[in-house]
């Protein structure tokens, strides 16, 4: 009894969905005199239970060892599939995290959405993704985690959809739900090639399956490449990261959840497959240039946006980008904390620039300015937000890096000069957008900003709490998915100057964006090269467009020629067909006259013909034979 709660940890992801569906009366349409309010409450009521019900789970996991809990879907002859949940210190963690950061977004929602007329459909649609997200922390099935990988990709076209009524929302909600559509088919590949060559269904074998796997190198680096891409996809990283910018579009609550615990969730999956990677030099290497490309990439990609919302979204797949190049080295500790301290730091900020966007009812960083005086917690929050995402001491990420570098992992100089660049580039950008919001003369549209309502101000104050509190509370590093131990070869002076050359690059970052002219009218450059430079990052070096004439036009060029062969050729010859008999009776037709001579007459020559070439034929066949016999 002493653990009741613990062993009843798999019904927490069912608080959401249970949420959600007693939404349904209000997001149809059913009750209308209460208004959706109601709707909101009975969703919120269901988060608190779950994050209740795992903070004591959460609480109770230390005093025993790790448990599984296993459940038959369906056994037939050989075939066993099993549904497995595991109960540990990082899968409750991680529950804990998306029930707060849920709860306070849909806390926050009360505010941001007070006068959206389905209010309902929304809180619904979290109830779902938050369902989603709790099944995934705890799942330790590889069929299970692909299903409610599934589940997280519809909830997320939805959500991004959510005012279906705009164009531009419209084609985000596409475009986000094919990029991941990509990623998830061949994921799907991966684990069923995975099971079939007995690598078990659950993520707990296939530590123990890897130390006897003697897989060819071929197949298990097309197995490994064909895993990564889910998370890919997830995570924004490239060549499937465009999405993210555009998701943008949808709800700003949504998107607290989308950039800090949505993505992360892809990572999570990712953290788990990393004993397959390990198998294979090709599919590790690839994670570490995926992830170094997307981290340097879109730090650079962030620096022209003027959108507030997409200026930030960036740093999201620079974060990710870290977390691919970690579980690609194998330090799969260092990419569980990298998420952790990602996920508050990076809610906090959209919170705070949702607070901007319902005062302002503007999104254009270059049309605002002087906001720190008016909207001293939405600064504050910004701030700290902002503190977290760079490593500054003592922030949860200086900490995360600071393990990184203490010599008990395999480093290079390499990695130091990716982090010291993305830390760099991480505070240019968070120190340009705070000098262009908070700074400054106020703007037209930024004269009369009040600080938001209590049910955004809040869950706001409340995770700046949470941010810094985070830091010093105790982590227990040894409990983890893998025991994983790299071979250390540190170049020492990597190691000694590591933390002092990362301060020094989130210094310098800070000093170039407090210092860099900043544009409120965004002119365009007179020179060449900067105005090359700022459509080239602006434009998201201009990814759509090569997409455009590569993939979109080879999949366009071969659905034409796919038409024209099914109208012309296949068509064609099914027209000429049913043609031909059409033609043939039309002609018999005729011969339907009612008079039993004509038809007797038809016999007669009908077997008259039929005898005759008979008989031609036996008459050909004995002149060969006396032919044959007279040469």
């Amino acid at each position: 009894m002493s653990h009741f709660f613990l062993f009843n940890s798999w019904f927490i992801p069912f608080y959401g969905l249970i949420g959600s569906i007693l939404t349904l009366p209000w997001s149809l349409g059913i009750v209308r005199r209460t208004g959706p309010r109601p709707a909101a409450y009975l969703n919120l009521s269901m988060t608190v239970l779950a994050l209740a019900h795992g903070a004591i789970a959460f609480s109770q996991i230390w005093q025993v060892q790790t448990q599984q809990l296993i459940y038959h879907w369906l056994k037939v002859a050989d075939l066993d599939l099993t549904l497995v949940m595991e109960l540990s210190p990082v899968s409750l963690g991680a529950l804990e995290l998306i029930t707060g950061i849920g709860l306070l977004a849909q806390f926050y929602a009360l505010g941001y959405m007070e006068k959206d007329w389905s209010l309902a459909r929304f809180f619904g649609l979290i109830g779902f993704f938050e369902a989603a997200l709790s099944g995934i922390a705890l799942s330790d099935s590889l069929l299970l985690s692909y299903g409610l990988l599934e589940m997280l990709t519809f909830s997320t076209y939805l959500l991004v959809g959510f005012w279906y009524a705009q164009p531009l929302v419209v084609t985000a909600a596409r475009d986000a739900f094919l990029t991941k559509r990509v990623g998830d088919i061949l994921l799907l590949m991966g684990l069923v090639a995975l099971s079939s060559y007995g690598a078990g269904l659950t993520f707990s074998q296939l530590e123990t399956w890897t130390e006897t796997s003697s897989l060819p190198p071929l197949t298990i680096t097309l197995i490994g490449l064909s895993l990564i891409a889910g998370p890919t996809g997830k995570c924004a990283q490239f060549p499937l990261n465009l999405w993210l910018d555009e998701a943008m579009e949808g709800p700003n609550p949504a998107g607290i959840m989308r950039n800090s615990i949505v993505v992360s969730a892809g990572a999570y999956v990712l953290i788990k497959l990393q004993p397959v990677f390990s198998l294979s030099p090709v599919v590790s290497d690839t994670l570490v240039v995926l992830g170094t490309v997307t981290a340097l990439g879109t730090s650079l990609m962030a620096l022209a946006q003027i959108d507030i919302k997409r200026a930030l979204s960036h740093s999201t797949s620079a974060f990710l980008g870290l977390v691919f190049i970690a579980v690609g080295l194998g330090h799969v500790d260092i990419a569980i904390l990298l998420l952790f301290s990602h996920a508050a730091a990076k809610a906090l900020l959209f919170m705070s620039i949702g607070a901007i966007i319902t005062s302002t009812s503007n999104q254009n960083i270059t049309e605002m300015g002087g906001l720190w005086s008016k909207m001293p917690a939405t600064t504050t929050a910004f701030i700290v937000g902002s503190a977290g995402l760079i490593a500054l001491m003592p922030m949860s990420l200086f900490w995360t890096l600071q393990r990184w570098f203490n010599g008990s992992l395999a480093v290079d100089g390499w990695l130091l000069a990716v982090l010291m660049f993305v830390n760099c580039f991480n505070a240019l950008n968070l120190t340009r957008v705070f000098r262009l919001v908070f700074l400054g003369q106020p703007q037209s549209k930024t004269r009369r900003t009040p600080e938001v309502a209590w049910p955004m101000a809040f869950p706001m104050v409340t995770l700046i709490i949470i941010n810094l509190i985070v830091p010093i509370i105790p982590i227990r590093w040894n409990l983890w998915l893998s025991n994983v131990t790299p071979v250390i070869d540190n170049d020492s002076g990597v190691v000694q100057w590591a933390m002092p050359l990362l301060v020094l690059s989130g210094f310098l970052g800070f000093l170039i964006g407090s210092t860099i002219e900043l544009r409120r009218a965004w002119a365009r450059p007179t020179q060449l090269s900067l105005r090359f430079l700022q459509d080239l990052f602006a434009y998201d070096f201009y990814l759509d467009r090569i997409y455009q004439v590569t993939v979109v036009w080879v999949v366009a060029t071969l659905s034409k020629i796919t038409a024209w062969l099914d109208r012309y050729v296949i068509d064609g010859f099914v027209n000429l067909v049913s043609l031909a008999a059409i033609l043939s009776g039309n002609t018999l037709k005729y011969n339907a006259t009612g008079q039993s001579q004509f038809y007797l007459l038809t016999i007669i020559v009908g077997v008259i013909l039929i005898l005759w070439s008979l008989v031609n034929g036996q008459w050909s066949m004995m002149i060969n034979y006396w032919s044959s016999l007279i040469s």
